[in-house]
Order: structure tokens, then sequence, then C-alpha cells
């Protein structure tokens, strides 16, 4: 351990070790002012180097020390300089458990400690709370998931392909470098200058960079686990909600890859945390945001001064409510969200229970591109339309709201409307101001040649000077929507799925859309239609097919909207 002045009264304790039961050490740094400790505690354990700390979104630890507290960064098991072996979660929740065990020990803290971090430090958090462990009084997850199949890795049977990808070939590099793997850590390096290629590779579960001999499994393991069950559940929290028993506060973005996973992971604390009172403090914060960074620009829309919330201050409040009995948080409301749009920050005391607007498509059989004659509107189908139809191709599919280069954020979506394989539905331009909260759903009568298929939605809002600006999509695969029953090929079948949650305010003038794919890549992977499994298709195992979307009175195919009445 070395102690280092910080200047301003702070302390620096680097490399401060903490020995686990099993003999493992792990070490962390220490952030403290020099006089008047004990103090309160706040811990990150993080897989990325703790002198990094999450500073991409976070103040340094040395801002929060100077307000108070002592400061822990903990390099989890198998990082950097930590003993042990990594395997993704694993760990996380006898480790930090123990942690937070032997924090109550130092010196430095006086027995109160909460936990901050976003991504997998929000994992940390949620994973050792579930462990009670004694002096853990509050958590700040942010940008997480409490089910790691539905909220990280997986949406309704298909594989967010690019960020799994994209974040395992990043982890597989240290710990080539940690083994020795010299030839594999060159492969990995070399994949992770083109991260956005990567998934090009098929089949992906056979990318060389993660075969080299010597490596972790873990990468392939998720790939292998292409449905919920005992795997995911022994490294997630899924299966013991009632188990965490602190307060915590959500926070979340409507442009995240684990956007649906954070918000899904609040609501599943407020109805089932162990105890009334952890029920009762639980909040949310879903701001305009990506992954990295939180700010006003993001993709190709700038949402103005009041996205530039400072995070830092309202993690401040929060942990000095719980922590030192301030009281600041007090009135915090439960749920405060962003609205797109508009560009201002609303509050809700619960989050909406289902839709309550619907809009139906319809069409004269040609809704192929923004070229052509889908219509959204509120009347349903009064007689036998004729169906939509298009091809989808898995050699040539149509890509996600980001590109192929999986951008995230608000971008301009008008430029893919114009192939025929993606169907677009416009509403006329809205003659009053609309607000939509909550989860957008839809109910899609298709009827698809092949019996392994996916359909994709997405949610736009169409400005005035014509721009078709991304809001929202999700994403069903027809062996998991229908896993309870057979899913049979050019049978229709009402496909009903959610779309990830949003907050959006369309103005008069604005028109909303609605597009309809076969896929999203490679956002999410690719379905080869011929019931090979995904991850080990490859061009060989790829096959065309027909996807009709019925719109009849009988199969009134519709977007269903939770919409705020007399917001204003």
């Amino acid at each position: 351990m070395t102690r280092i002045d910080y200047g301003n009264g702070i302390v620096l304790e680097r490399g401060v070790e903490c020995r686990l039961a099993d003999g493992t050490r792990l070490l962390s740094d220490h952030y403290y002012p020099e006089e008047g400790g004990p103090f309160p505690t706040l811990l990150m354990r993080q897989p990325y180097g703790r002198d990094i700390a999450s500073t991409v979104v976070y103040a340094h630890p040395v801002w929060f020390a100077r307000h108070g507290y002592h400061v822990v960064i903990q390099d989890v098991r198998g990082r950097d300089r930590s003993d042990g072996d990594f395997y993704p979660f694993r760990h996380e929740r006898k480790d930090g458990a123990e942690t937070i065990r032997w924090l109550l020990g130092h010196p430095q803290c006086n027995g109160r400690i909460g936990m901050y971090g976003f991504s997998y430090q929000g994992m940390t958090q949620l994973l050792a709370a579930a462990e009670q462990p004694e002096g853990l009084v509050c958590i700040a997850p942010g940008m997480t998931a409490c089910d790691l199949y539905h909220g990280w890795f997986y949406r309704n049977g298909a594989l967010r392909l690019a960020s799994s990808l994209g974040w395992g070939i990043q982890m597989l590099r240290e710990d080539s470098r940690r083994l020795g793997l010299k030839a594999a850590s060159d492969v990995l390096e070399q994949a992770w200058t083109r991260v956005q290629e990567q998934p090009l590779h098929a089949p992906y579960e056979e990318h060389p960079a993660l075969r080299a001999d010597g490596l972790p499994t873990y990468v392939k393991d998720w790939f292998a686990h292409a449905e919920p069950g005992a795997y995911w559940e022994a490294l997630d929290v899924s299966r013991s909600i009632e188990n965490i028993s602190v307060p915590a506060l959500h926070v979340s973005g409507w442009f995240d890859t684990y956007l649906n996973g954070s918000v899904d992971g609040f609501l599943a604390l407020r109805r089932g945390a162990g105890t009334d009172f952890a029920r009762d403090h639980q909040y949310l914060l879903a701001g305009p945001w990506i992954h990295i960074p939180w700010g006003d620009v993001v993709g190709e829309e700038n949402f103005g001064p009041a996205a530039l919330m400072d995070t830092d201050q309202l993690l401040l409040r929060w942990f000095n409510h719980w922590l030192k009995d301030t009281g600041e948080f007090a009135n915090e409301p439960r749920i405060r969200h962003f609205a797109i749009g508009e560009n201002k920050w609303y509050e809700a005391d619960e989050w909406p229970a289902a839709p309550t607007h619907t809009l139906y498509l319809h069409s004269r059989g040609k809704a192929n591109s923004r070229k052509g004659d889908g219509v959204l509107s509120n009347t349903p189908p009064m007689d036998e339309e004729p169906r939509d139809v298009f091809v989808y191709d898995p050699e040539v599919p149509v890509f996600g709201p980001g590109g192929k280069s999986t951008l995230s954020g608000s971008r301009n979506q008008a430029e893919m409307e114009l192939g025929n394989n993606v169907l677009v539905y416009t509403g006329e331009p809205l003659r009053e101001r609309l607000q939509i909260f909550g989860h957008p759903a839809v109910s899609l009568y298709a009827a698809t040649s092949a019996a392994h298929a996916d359909l994709t939605a997405k949610l736009v809002r169409v400005l005035p000077d014509g721009r078709a600006m991304f809001v929202s999509m999700g994403v069903a695969r027809s062996s998991w929507l229908y896993r309870e029953k057979k899913y049979e090929a050019d049978r229709v079948h009402c496909w009903r799925f959610e779309l990830d949650p949003v907050s959006c305010v369309l103005s008069p003038g604005e028109r909303l859309r609605l597009e309809i794919a076969g896929s999203a890549f490679p956002l999410y992977d690719r379905n080869p239609s011929t019931g090979v499994t995904a991850s080990k298709a490859g061009p060989w195992d790829w096959s065309r097919s027909t996807h009709q979307i019925v719109h009849t009175s009988e199969c009134p195919s519709a977007l269903h909207l939770s919409v705020v009445e007399g917001a204003g």
C-alpha cells in the first residue's frame, strides 16, 4: 500500500489489500479527508482498472472525498492487480459482501456504506445487496439489469450481438495478457481496433478472437445459453429480488443498450424487494443518454441544456440523505424522466401500467419503404385490406437504428426507410401535442414463409422537415414468442411484444411512424430462417423468407402507446 497526499486535505491509500475467505487478494484505492474521520463509505467494485473509477461518467473519487466520504474503488477478482480468475458476474455476490464486511473494520469507515457505479459496476451492487451484508445502507445502480438474460444479453430470444460480442472482446483482451497468451492477445487487439466489424463474422460463436486455447469461455457460454435458465440465474439477482432490502437509485438512458434491463430492474424491486421500506424507496432517473457519455448531444440531436443534468450532485444528495441523515432526497420524485422532443424533465409517482392508446396499421398493399402507402390511424380496419409483403434476407439484413456501425442515439432513419424490405406506416401530422411515456407495444398479425423468423418494430418521430428520428424499438423471435406452442409457417399468428420504454413528446405538425422489418442487425443477431441456432449459422445456413403483415377487421395489426392525458 502507498499513501499519497492528494491536496486539499485529501489522502489516497493506493493498493489496499482485502483478503477474502478463500485467500484471494482484492486490491482497492481509498480516498478520504485527512481530518475528521471516520466517514460514510462509498464503494465501487469494477473490472476496468481502479484508477479509471468510471470517471467516463462520474466525478473522480477525490470529488466525493472532498464532500466528506471515504471512497473505495476495488478491482474485482481476476482484474488488474486483484488475484483470481475473472468470469463476469459469477463471484460478485459473495466477493462484494465479503468486501463490505471487511470495510466495516477499516479505520476510515464509520459503519455506513453505499455503493455506486454503472454497467458492470451496477451489477456488482445488486449482487452484493442480495447477500444482505451488514453496513450496506443504499445503492445507486446505473444502466444495468437485475435479469441478465432479458435485460443485458437477449431480447425476446434475439441476442444483443454487437454489444455482447464487443464487450466480450474488450474483457478477453485483459484475460489474454494476464494469462500470457501472446497469440490470442494479438488477435483480440486486432479485433478491438475494428470492433464494429466483428459481428459480420459468421458463425459468430466461431469468431477467431474467442477460440484461442487457454482463454476463458464466458463469451462462448453466453452464446451457448440462448434460453433463460439455471446458467443465467446463477449469475444475476432475477431469482433473489426479495433478498434486496436497501433503497436504490436507478439511472438509465433512453438510448442505452441496457435501457430495458434498467427500467425492468427498477420495476422488479419496486414490486418485490424484501421489505416495504425497500419497495417504497426505489427511484428511477431516465435521461436522454447513451451508455457513454451522459450529456446533451446524442447521435444527431442536441437535447438542450436540461439534458446536462449534474448526476454527480444528484448522487451526492442521495448519499447525503441515506448515509448522513440530511433528508435532502426526501422530496425527490419516485420517477424523473426526460421527455425527448420537448427536452424537459417530468416527474411521475408510478410507471404506467399498460398502453392506453391504439393506432392501427393500414395500406393498399404497398407499405414498403416511406415511398409506400402505409398509414397509422386511430380507426381500425373495417374491411379486407391487402396484406403488406416484404422479403427478409439474412445475407442482406435490415440494419438497426444506428446502421451497420450500431452507433447509439437519436439518429435519422429516413435513408434506411427507402428499402422495400422495410414496411413504413406513418400517421397524419398531429393537431395537438402528444406525450408518450411507458412501454410501447405492437400486436402484429403476420405470416412468414419460414417457421423460424424475427420481426422488429421501430417507433420514429417524423419532424416537419422530413427527418425521421429514432425513438424506440423492439424485436421478437418466433421460437421465443411461440415457445409454448408450435409456430407454423404460412399461417397468420399474432405477434405481440413490447418495444423499449420511452418518454417522448410530439408537437403539432410532427408525425408518428412505425417501421416493421425482419432484422435489426448487428444490434441483434440475424435469424438464419432455417432452424439452425443463430450463433452456429453461417452463410450456408441462411435462407430467405417472405413476411406478410395482415391488417383486416379480424386481424387489426396495431401499435399500442401509453399516452399521458392532459399533460401540458
